[in-house]
């Protein structure tokens, strides 16, 4: 599972403006600001304010031109930013840590707000996990994996009540914790976390490039469904023509 939220792309007049700075072109630019009523070229980016900008031709092409040219030549798509919450699995987030260049992440407090809520099913990617029906596959006796999952969400609400309870009771520091380590070590990374995070145009034309087939279906399917969502996704970022 993955899941974005309050997506918000920002900064396209500034890129632009800075993109034509090497030549002295502004006065060719045509890119602007239209009153959301007369946007109907399913483009454009909304500024909640009734207006929207609106990519010129004369611009796009040479954005275009640019991007094919080469990341020293593109450097107006560092300058598009993009922010987002997303929730996703600790397994996804593990490997979007890779990208730490032009990425800045803040996120929900495993270390420090674990035992806040009862862990339920649905803090987890499950949608995988085989169930009791497919254990006879190929003559194969084993333990239903969505089965031992609900076993380990019992474990760690056990161990959760236990550290509220001693916390409660006043307990020393070494007692809390001990319950505190059972719920760090046996989270399993299917678990879900929420990050706020940002990053921009250039990024994501390298992370549609090299993770669009990829084994993981939040690659594959979630984030590059988010991309192609994006304003101008199309043509900045996804076609290589």
């Amino acid at each position: 599972m993955i899941k974005f939220e309050h997506t918000e792309v920002m900064n396209f007049e500034g890129a632009i403006r800075g993109m034509r700075n090497p030549l002295n072109s502004w006065d060719k630019s045509d890119s602007g600001w239209v009153d959301f009523e007369d946007w109907d070229c399913g483009h454009g980016i909304p500024d909640g304010m009734g207006n929207a900008f609106v990519i010129g031709s004369k611009d796009l092409d040479l954005m275009k031109k640019l991007i094919k040219a080469g990341s020293d030549h593109r450097k107006f798509m560092r300058q598009i930013f993009v922010s987002v919450d997303i929730t996703a699995p600790l397994y996804w987030w593990k490997e979007f840590d890779t990208y730490k260049v032009a990425t800045v992440s803040n996120s929900c407090s495993t270390m420090h707000k674990i035992h806040d809520k009862e862990f339920t099913l649905e803090d987890f990617s499950t949608d995988h996990l085989i169930l009791d029906e497919d254990l006879t596959l190929y003559g194969v006796e084993w333990f239903s994996p969505r089965d031992i999952m609900k076993l380990v969400i019992e474990t760690l609400n056990g161990a959760r009540e236990s550290y509220l309870k001693a916390k409660e009771n006043g307990a020393d520091g070494f007692t809390l914790k001990r319950y505190w380590w059972q719920m760090i070590q046996l989270l399993p990374s299917s678990y879900n976390q929420r990050r706020t995070i940002t990053l921009n145009y250039e990024t994501l034309y390298n992370i549609y490039g090299s993770r669009r087939n990829h084994k993981l279906d939040e690659w594959s399917i979630g984030f590059m469904d988010w991309i192609k969502s994006l304003p101008y996704a199309e043509e900045l970022i996804i076609d290589r023509g």
